[in-house]
């Protein structure tokens, strides 16, 4: 994908892996004869609000299912673990129906609000949480902490490296959302880069050189914050309980 980016036409059906002289002419094309930018732009928004929102959320939720006892927790815990049984394509077209009710097709919340909750993220900090001493948030509720302060002052101090490996899975997931953007957008300027990249393919179906091009820009988000956030995701993994 690479090294296709700054080939030339002439060279894209080469069995050379090198360019015999790379150019920079087909991401000038990418960004200037194609709205690639909008894409990025709707693509780094909705992931970056999804992201903030669902560490929020999960965060929250993780806290009260793992540290604080009242009835029910452990059956409320379970209904959103089996979620984990049910993919999208299952729950689709019943989604939609909700959201063309709200009235959020075609609109950024539409693209936003049904991916702020995921079983995954509150498993995740709940197994966490569990490895936190109970001895610390009944230290502070002795000092005159009621269970927010416990929960902003103490808890998410202690969390920074499971939040900032969840953030990089999160943003990850809805950087690279296909299926969801596709069905409630029609409107080129909410359009996501997977679908951006997926309608570059339709218009430039021969133009390979063009394609990977946007496709090598579309990476480079991802592999930065692989390469930035490797030691939280490695330390998330092993705190978390897995092997």
């Amino acid at each position: 994908m690479l090294t296709s980016a700054f080939k030339s036409p002439a060279e894209i059906n080469t069995a050379n892996l090198l360019p015999a002289a790379p150019t920079l002419a087909n991401f000038i094309y990418v960004f200037t004869q194609v709205p690639f930018l909008t894409y990025m732009f709707n693509s780094f928004l909705v992931a970056g609000v999804v992201t903030l929102g669902a560490l929020l959320f999960h965060s929250m939720a993780a806290y009260a299912l793992a540290l604080l006892k009242f009835p029910g927790r452990e059956v409320i815990f379970l209904a959103i673990f089996s979620t984990f049984l049910v993919s999208l394509p299952v729950i689709l077209v019943p989604l939609f129906i909700i959201v063309k009710t709200l009235g959020m097709l075609n609109s950024y919340s539409g693209l936003i609000i049904p991916a702020l909750f995921n079983a995954f993220g509150i498993f995740l900090l709940r197994q966490f949480y569990l490895t936190i001493p109970g001895e610390l948030s009944e230290a502070a509720v002795l000092d005159g902490c009621n269970y927010w302060q416990v929960y902003w002052h103490i808890i998410l101090p202690l969390s920074k490296p499971i939040m900032a490996a969840l953030a990089v899975f999160f943003f990850l997931a809805n950087w690279n959302s296909f299926l969801w953007p596709l069905t409630i957008t029609n409107d080129p300027n909410l359009w996501m880069v997977q679908i951006g990249i997926a309608n570059f393919q339709t218009q430039y179906a021969a133009s390979w050189n063009y394609i990977m091009a946007a496709a090598t820009v579309a990476a480079l988000p991802t592999l930065l914050l692989f390469f930035i956030f490797q030691r939280q995701l490695v330390e998330s993994i092993k705190s978390a309980g897995f092997k």
